[in-house]
């Protein structure tokens, strides 16, 4: 793997623009990225989707906000509450193992996608590259729909949370007030709705920016939490030990590694790279660790803070344990309303990100791309149809408010498959390593392990979904 790294590292010097070579050097490259220009705009001119959503006009720190949005979320917040079934040891090894992994994996797809774009057939979507590497079956029938299950299940995630945060802010002022949980979904809904009319992926690059800078706030929030709860008067006992019998235990752990996994999961790396100015060798690797120095940062510090200040109680998100039932918290009520506010408020960045492969299929769809991008032929479907695809994620959202679990079977799934599977398979058969070389068996075990992860995380979910399916109920009030 380390070779691999260095070949990497090798071409990425080499793509970049020499500042003080020689006459003939500069020339070859800007002739190089002339080419790969040429060749993207030529594809582009008759897709609708990826001339007006993907367009490529990002630098690789633009590709590190995306990336940051799309994976440092407010899922991280759940990740105590998984510790609680793998205890001390098995959490902090899956989490390490889940940060190798996925660093890897998407370092792997991206070098697959450079691979296409140095050729002059840069691919844009997953889907896309699957027709290309795989064949088109699957790309239609297995990665496309796992990919859109994915990315609209976290649009609708991120309705269902941005709702509970507003009312967590709602009970903490009013303890008993008597608005309903759907009632803030809405509210939340339609000010998703109005970020869902930002035309482009590119565009979202500032709001983004604003986003690393919201997880990192909420992060710290979490982790300064837990540590002053810990140590106040108020601190419940501390009990690490992972309860319930056996069965329990075994489906307890693969539903925890399911929702490391979906905290880990991207499922937009194609998209996120098709931002990207040509030439791109070597800028999705910078976006890469710039995301994951985040991860490290907040990840590690919310995780072990909270499964610290609160064991095997640690609840599915932290800062359900920061707030008693009577309205009351156990760190200063301005320090929990400003948290969530900062939750509230990446959010939206999260559910717009993952809502654009949608939008890139609805334009390709229902856009010209003979006229403008501005033009009322394409503004008015675009208005439509995103609004819709917004009111229905936040109609699913009001109606199922126990969709965490339903989001545990989407991770499961699809999060598994896309960000621990797949990668490793395009790989190998982009780039047919030596089966006597290392790379091939580690990228071919990666895949075969996570397969069977994906399997049984998926019976794990399922069988969670069954046994809280008592409780469940259309607008509930949780």
């Amino acid at each position: 793997m380390s070779l691999e790294f260095l070949r990497e590292e090798k071409v990425t010097h080499s793509s970049a623009c020499p500042a003080d070579g020689n006459h003939s050097e500069v020339e070859s490259w800007k002739h190089d990225a002339g080419a790969q220009v040429e060749n993207l705009e030529e594809s582009r001119k008759h897709d609708a989707g990826a001339r007006f959503v993907l367009k490529s006009k990002g630098s690789w720190l633009h590709c590190g906000y995306h990336l940051t949005t799309s994976i440092v979320a407010p899922a991280l917040l759940s990740l105590p509450f998984a510790f609680s079934s793998l205890g001390w040891v098995g959490g902090v090894v899956c989490l390490i193992v889940g940060a190798l992994v996925t660093f890897y994996s998407y370092n792997l797809l991206s070098l697959v996608l450079e691979h296409y774009a140095k050729r002059g057939h840069r691919q844009l979507r997953f889907r896309d590259l699957t027709n290309d590497i795989l064949g088109e079956k699957w790309g239609r029938y297995y990665v496309g729909p796992i990919q859109f299950m994915v990315c609209f299940g976290a649009v609708i995630g991120a309705a269902l949370l941005g709702g509970q945060s507003m009312k967590s802010i709602y009970l903490v002022s009013r303890p008993y007030g008597s608005m309903e949980l759907y009632v803030f979904v809405v509210i939340f809904g339609m000010f998703m709705l109005i970020l869902a009319q930002i035309p482009s992926f590119h565009s979202l690059r500032h709001i983004n920016l604003i986003s690393l800078l919201l997880c990192l706030a909420y992060s710290a929030c979490a982790t300064g939490g837990s540590i002053y709860v810990g140590h106040s008067a108020q601190a419940p006992p501390k009990d690490y030990s992972v309860v319930g019998d056996s069965q329990d235990r075994v489906f307890g752990a693969f539903n925890a590694i399911a929702i490391i996994a979906t905290t880990y999961g991207n499922g937009i790396i194609p998209e996120i790279q098709a931002t990207a100015a040509p030439p791109v060798t070597g800028k999705m690797f910078k976006g890469l660790c710039l995301c994951y120095t985040i991860v490290i940062v907040t990840f590690f510090n919310v995780a072990v803070s909270g499964y610290w200040a609160f064991g095997n109680k640690a609840d599915s998100t932290i800062f359900s344990n920061f707030i008693k039932d009577n309205g009351h918290t156990l760190v200063p009520k301005w320090f929990f309303l400003m948290s969530n506010i900062f939750v509230l408020l990446q959010l939206s960045a999260v559910g717009v990100v993952y809502l654009q492969p949608t939008n890139e299929v609805l334009e390709g769809f229902f856009a010209n791309p003979e006229k403008n991008q501005y033009s009322a032929r394409n503004v008015i479907p675009r208005l439509v149809f995103r609004s819709l695809s917004i009111i229905i994620a936040t109609t699913i959202a009001a109606m199922l408010p126990f969709f965490g679990d339903i989001n545990a079977v989407i991770g499961a799934f699809g999060f598994l498959p896309l960000d621990f599977v797949v990668p490793f398979i395009f790989y190998n058969i982009t780039f047919k390593p030596s089966t006597r070389g290392a790379i091939f068996w580690v990228n071919t075990i990666i895949a075969i392990v996570f397969s069977v992860f994906s399997i049984i995380g998926s019976i794990s979910a399922v069988r969670q979904v069954v046994l809280d399916a008592k409780n469940y109920k259309l607008f509930a009030n949780l």
